[in-house]
């Protein structure tokens, strides 16, 4: 939504473009495996529209589903809206592929570049988007230089781990075209660094994208080959392989798979299990494969298949003490994902107390979430009356 745009929601953009396409509910419902009555929810602001719901209907009225989130979302805050300024100088610098950039002063050393991206990675976990975006240019392009200078492999490991990291920022932004360009030039990056897992990196990134696009099979096909091509005799093999299988998990649960979500999750836990002490950080995926995130993907898992019942169980038997082991940036997408089941079961006011613990632990990260935005319009549709904490959450995302 641009700035001073008046807020609309999911269901009046899906009927807009339905009736673009000349198709009725019934049309849509039949193209994208719904129910009639699902859509007519929906539409009419009855039923909140889930990422498998949106990704479906997407596809089948053949946009993207930024388009019917609204994405890019844009604020009136200047302070949320600046998170877009950095975008057109990502976009800029990947321009470049085949020779080095052409830089206006010398470049940082390695030293400081390598602390630098130690930075990133901080600010990542703790959803830190804007700073994210102001280092994110600057670092590209000076490790864009060492790379093709130095040509050693060491120097394309960070530049990787760089453009990851911006593909990550673009994703959670609704740049899904540049998050998929920032994805091709890691690919390169992690052929020239030598190390037979960055490349599975670069799947478990794609996974994501295919996922928005209702391609759960795609996704599915991808990380079991990732799986497949795991290194058991490497140091990083249970980190890798324990976050393919959790990325397989709810891809699996996103095709309503469960019989296979579950085993996915299952192998995720033994593995976890088997591995004792927490895993080293080599690729900055440490905390997509420690006990309690491994724990929350349960809960995660269940919201995706729709057992809400059974999501809500796995919530209680989380134990307070891995929650508070994980980054802010897991904790707030718990948070999102138990928000999410709750108003599926009608407990709309534990539905909220969830979505304002999101906003404590990881602001940005929730203003700027699909889910969480439509869990906050879908609330304000229900609720006759907004209390004060409902009225501030939709005052900040604009919805």
């Amino acid at each position: 939504m641009a700035a001073g745009d008046t807020p609309e929601r999911i269901g009046v953009r899906i009927a807009r473009e339905r009736k673009r396409r000349g198709l009725t509910q019934l049309g849509l419902a039949q193209r994208a495996n719904y129910s009639r009555s699902h859509i007519a929810q929906v539409e009419a602001g009855h039923k909140m529209a889930t990422p498998a719901f949106i990704a479906a209907v997407a596809a089948a009225l053949g946009v993207s589903p930024a388009r019917l989130y609204g994405q890019p979302f844009y604020e009136n805050s200047p302070v949320r809206g600046a998170v877009h300024t950095h975008i057109p100088e990502i976009r800029r610098v990947l321009a470049l592929v085949d020779v080095p950039p052409d830089l206006e002063g010398p470049p940082r050393r390695l030293t400081e570049l390598d602390a630098e991206l130690a930075m990133i990675r901080r600010l990542q976990v703790a959803s830190r988007y804007s700073r994210i975006g102001e280092r994110l240019p600057a670092l590209l392009q000076e490790l864009s230089w060492h790379a093709h200078h130095t040509e050693q492999a060491r120097v394309w490991h960070m530049l990787f781990l760089a453009q990851e990291a911006a593909a990550d920022l673009c994703r959670k932004l609704g740049y899904h075209d540049l998050a998929g360009t920032c994805l091709d030039r890691a690919a390169e990056s992690a052929r020239r660094a030598q190390d037979p897992h960055l490349p599975l990196l670069v799947v478990f990134r794609r996974s994501l994208l295919l996922l928005a696009v209702a391609q759960w099979r795609s996704a599915l096909t991808l990380l079991d080959r990732a799986v497949r091509a795991v290194d058991h005799s490497r140091e990083d093999a249970a980190e890798v392989l324990g976050t393919a299988h959790l990325r397989a998990a709810i891809a699996a649960a996103r095709a309503g798979d469960a019989a296979t979500a579950w085993d996915h999750h299952g192998q995720a836990v033994e593995i976890r299990r088997r591995a004792g002490r927490a895993p080293g950080d080599r690729h900055g995926i440490t905390t997509g494969f420690v006990t309690g995130n491994v724990a929350i993907h349960g809960a995660a898992v269940a919201v995706e298949l729709g057992d809400m019942d059974e999501a809500v169980r796995r919530d209680r038997r989380i134990h307070p003490r891995l929650l508070a082991d994980l980054p802010p940036e897991r904790r707030a997408h718990h948070e999102i994902d138990m928000s999410r089941a709750l108003l599926e079961t009608g407990d709309y006011g534990r539905a909220l107390q969830r979505l304002e613990k999101a906003e404590q632990i990881a602001p940005q990260l929730t203003y700027f979430h699909p889910s969480a935005r439509s869990a906050v319009a879908h609330l304000v549709d229900v609720r006759r009356t907004l209390p004060e904490p409902l009225r501030r959450l939709q005052s900040h995302m604009g919805v």
